[in-house]
Parts: C-alpha cells; structure tokens; sequence
C-alpha cells in the first residue's frame, strides 16, 4: 500500500485505479492522513465515513472513477456546512447538493470535504475568523490567494488531484496563478449553477482547480452542459478532452496582444517580464502573430463589488450589523461601505453605465486582437493573514490592484485561463490568456502547448505539508 496520496494529474490516477497500481479505497486513506497532518489548513470540514463508503464502491470506469475529490466551502452539499466562512453562518447545513457537485459525482469522484475559501468569496486572501489562514504549499507563510484558496492549496500541496472552485472576480485564476495551477473561468453558463439559482451580479462562474490540462477538460466533458434550473447555462459541447491539440491550425495566425498594465494593474517588473517572455514563446509555439492594441480598459471594480454586495447581505439578512465585529477586517469594511452607498435608482444607473463602458472597451479589444495575454495576478504571494497589499512599487495603490487583471473577463463573461510558467523567488507566476467568448476550447489548447512544451510542477516542492 502507498504511504502519500497521488502526485500526478487526476487522469492518470484513474489510470492507476484500471491498471490495479491503486486502489480507491487505499487512496482515500492516504489523502485523509494527509490531510490529518497537514499545515496547510486547506480543509475546514471532512467527512471520511461517507468518503470510505464512496470509495468502496466506486466505479473506476467512470471519467474520475474512485478520485477524492475537495469542495469549496462556498458550493453547497446537502448535509455538509454551508457558512460561506463566515462565523455568523456557522451553524447552517446545506440542503441541497449543487448541479456542478452533483454532475462530479456521478463522474465518479469521492468527495471528502469542504476546502477553506475567503469569506463570501469576497477577497483573493484566504483568511477568515472561522477558519484562520490557509498557507500556499510553495512557501508556508504566503496565501494561496483566494477566494478558492483551500482547493489551490489542497491541489498543489498534494493533498487531492482535484478541488472545486469558483470565479466571480477572478477566485479560481488568482489562487492558480499563486499555486502553480491551471485555472480556467469559463465562458460564462458553461457549467450550470442550479439549483436555487440566484441570478445576482452574471459574474461567478464554476469550475475546478487542477495540476493539468487535460484533467480540466475532462471536468468540462462531465460538468458542462445546460440546466433547467439555471436560465443562462450553455447547451452542451462534447469531446473537450478528446478534443485537445485538434484546434491548432485555428489558433495559427491569430492576433494576440500581450499587455503588461492590463485595465490598468500595477504589475511587478520581474512578473511582467516573466510573462511577457512566456508570452511571446507561446505566441512562436502556436504561430500567433503579436500586435499592440489601443483600448482603454475602465476601473470596474467598485460597480463589480456594488453589484456583489447585494448577494452578501442577501444571505447575512437580519445578522446585520449584529454581526459586523465577526466579520473579516475586509469584509467589515466591504458591508459597511456598500451599505453606507446604498443602492439607489442613481447608484444602479451608474453601475450599469459602468459595465455598458466595460463591455463596449473590452468589445474594441477583441476587434484588436483575438487573444490577449497578460499576468494572472500583479506579483507572486503575498502574506497569508494578510493584509492585502496596499503599497507596491513606491506608489500607493488600491486593495483592488488584483482585482483589476480579473475582473473585467467576469462582467463580461468571456473565458480567461491562468498557465504556470515560471517561478520568482520561489513562488509560481501565472499567465493569464483571455479569448472572446466560447473560445475556451481555443484557450485549453494554448494551455495544452505551453504544457507540452515547457511543462510545468504538478505539486508544489516537497509536498505533501
């Protein structure tokens, strides 16, 4: 029997599983120990008797056959917590189990348990008063980013092959690009968001934190595809995995722009380096032609957090302001601010004039050029209890300087994916490759390329923590 979980991609250990090298069940034991052990805090509620049981009968001829697989504490689980990391929520238990969730298991995967998260989703720093700081397995210490931080963290620090996530501004590319990940957002409504959908701010969009390609587009084969229960999901598309590397000849020729400063993020000079160079090999690989392009991306993000913030005092209700001093410093402020604004007739007015500027700047980009390369996030890691960078680069900046690389693919719903491609200072730099919607197809095989040809680690050094 092995003593550590698995260290390759998710794919291969259901081929491990059909070969007979594993087990399921053996698996799951070594992940739960592992987990035990850890000092990551990358799970903050486990459930082995119903893993085991899973494991026990799983069927490793299905696509994730027998895998243990790790849910973001903010997706729902009938029967599991469902806090959204917050202390004022934390005695609430699901009621039902997500269409994403489900789908995921009926591909055969053994959930077993909940991975941390930022509070409502709403910070790239996995910190909260429920469940303290998650580390990033490359350097105790620094953040996994967030708000998909635990996933990340459980997936590079090879403590499970796949974890769920979600992306409303940015929470499945941030902690990817932080954790030497692949972490697509999806055209938005590619993968379902029932039941009970809540319509919200049409930025969050559901999906997976993985260590390769083709483990993303077999979760897409098993996850993707239109709901009844949700209105904006997208039909169905087959053979993403099967797929892979059979749209190269689309992708030659193409117009792709590499931007250091994208909608205005302050980038470090060694990130932007490392993926402008990225950049322009990718762009030699796939035979795209690099151009310079002329658009103004606007400052989103106080529309993008208005527009959430609805959804947060949704779910908190009559718990406000009661419950203010139980609260993250951030999100303290983010209720306190949103609500001293108010959303008015006026306020409304001016949030949708805002995405009306976003979507027609990001419309004139994509006329520009076909793709658009830029960093997944403005530097590597920062500390895990934070706080978010304020100051960086001798100028004062906002807490929204992440934010402001991400957030635009959210409004507007086209897919954006984050690549590993190098390290600096020890922690994993990510590039971030948008396409205009539908494309993702296009975006997995760029992905693909710039794996093939300069792979990147699976797990973080030395793991598993």
């Amino acid at each position: 029997m092995t003593d550590a979980p698995w260290q390759g991609d998710a794919c291969s250990l259901v081929d491990a599983y059909r070969s007979g090298d594993r087990t399921p069940a053996e698996e799951l034991e070594v992940t739960l120990s592992a987990i035990e052990s850890s000092t990551l805090n990358a799970f903050s509620f486990l459930d082995p008797d119903a893993a085991r049981a899973r494991a026990a009968d799983a069927d490793v001829s299905l696509p994730f056959g027998g895998v243990p697989l790790g849910i973001k504490e903010l997706d729902q689980v009938e029967g599991w917590p469902d806090t959204e990391a917050c202390v004022a929520l934390q005695d609430h238990v699901a009621t039902f189990t997500t269409t994403h969730v489900e789908r995921l298991i009926a591909s055969g995967t053994v959930p077993v348990g909940l991975t941390t998260a930022s509070e409502f989703g709403g910070v790239n720093v996995t910190r909260t008063v429920l469940n303290g700081a998650t580390h990033n397995p490359w350097q105790h210490g620094r953040t996994p980013g967030g708000s998909s931080g635990g996933s990340a963290a459980a997936v590079a620090g090879g403590l499970v092959t796949l974890a769920t996530g979600g992306d409303g501004g940015g929470s499945i590319r941030i902690p990817a690009g932080f954790s030497g990940l692949l972490g697509l957002k999806t055209t938005y409504g590619r993968i379902p968001r029932g039941p009970h959908f809540a319509v919200g701010a049409l930025t969050v969009t559901v999906g997976g934190l993985t260590r390769s390609v083709r483990d993303t587009a077999r979760w897409l084969d098993v996850a993707s595809g239109a709901d009844v229960a949700d209105p904006h999901s997208l039909p169905r598309m087959d053979d993403w995995e099967s797929g892979l590397g059979t749209h190269l000849e689309d992708l030659r020729g193409l117009r792709v722009a590499i931007v250091d400063d994208f909608a205005g993020a302050v980038v470090s000079p060694a990130t932007a380096a490392l993926v402008r160079s990225a950049g322009e090999q990718l762009a030699a690989d796939l035979g795209l032609r690099v151009v310079d392009v002329d658009v103004d991306i606007p400052s989103v993000g106080t529309a993008w957090s208005l527009a959430n913030m609805a959804g947060t005092f949704a779910v908190l209700g009559d718990a406000w302001p009661a419950c203010k001093d139980d609260l993250t410093i951030e999100m303290q402020f983010a209720c306190e601010w949103a609500a001293g604004r108010g959303l008015d007739f006026d306020a409304l007015i001016k949030l949708e004039e805002r995405r009306t500027a976003l979507f027609d700047a990001m419309a004139e980009l994509f006329t520009q050029a076909d793709l658009v390369i830029t960093s997944s996030n403005p530097d590597v890691a920062f500390d895990a209890e934070g706080p978010l960078p304020s100051v960086f680069g001798g100028r004062q900046d906002t807490m929204g300087n992440n934010g402001r690389l991400t957030i635009p693919s959210n409004l507007y719903g086209n897919p954006a994916v984050s690549v590993p491609i190098g390290e600096h200072d020890g922690l994993p730099v990510g590039m971030q490759i948008l396409g205009r919607h539908h494309s993702d197809a296009l975006l997995l095989d760029a992905a693909w390329v710039a794996e093939r040809e300069r792979p990147w680690p699976l797990v973080a050094p030395g793991t598993p923590c």
